[in-house]
């Protein structure tokens, strides 16, 4: 819940900016010299930038949360114990023992959706943003085109960095 609440009002800050900088990129515009113009014009390109972004980034989390509920609903999320330090993180080589065996998972069913969401759980607990991100962008798209079983072999690349 503090996750979403974060967002929340991270989303609400970047949409209050958007507007801020869009209202003064339209007073430049408006006042009508090449400069001014010039300017205003280059100011509206970054909260447009912005909204792309936040709207894409908004579509990518309720879609990864519409496959947890699912996945938990068929009892198949994955369970947390992994070790821990105690400040809380995450022990690397626990996260890595799991990772190998998401891994493993995935590459026994490379069309399933559920192994590929597993295995960005597990890229993430090895604090690996960029790769846990991708593999879920694959799950999504996996659970896209076959939203009640695996479907056959597709051309999507596999998992990267092995």
């Amino acid at each position: 819940m503090r996750a979403k609440i974060t967002y929340l009002v991270t989303a609400a800050v970047l949409v209050f900016y958007f507007v801020l900088v869009g209202s003064r990129g339209l007073m430049l515009i408006r006042h009508g010299t090449l400069v001014t113009v010039t300017f205003g014009v280059a100011v509206l390109i970054l909260p447009v930038i912005g909204v792309w972004f936040l709207w894409k980034n908004t579509q990518f989390v309720r879609r990864a949360n519409a496959l947890a509920a699912e996945l938990d609903a068929e009892g198949g999320l994955p369970v947390d114990d992994l070790v821990r330090t105690p400040s809380g993180r995450i022990d690397r080589d626990s996260a890595d023992a799991v990772f190998t065996k998401r891994r493993e998972e995935t590459e026994d069913a490379p069309d399933d959706w559920r192994t590929w969401f597993r295995l960005a759980v597990a890229y993430q607990d090895a604090r690996d943003t960029p790769r846990a991100r991708k593999a879920m962008q694959r799950a999504i798209a996996l659970h896209r085109s076959t939203p009640s079983a695996p479907s056959s072999p597709s051309a999507l690349p596999g998992p990267s960095g092995d």
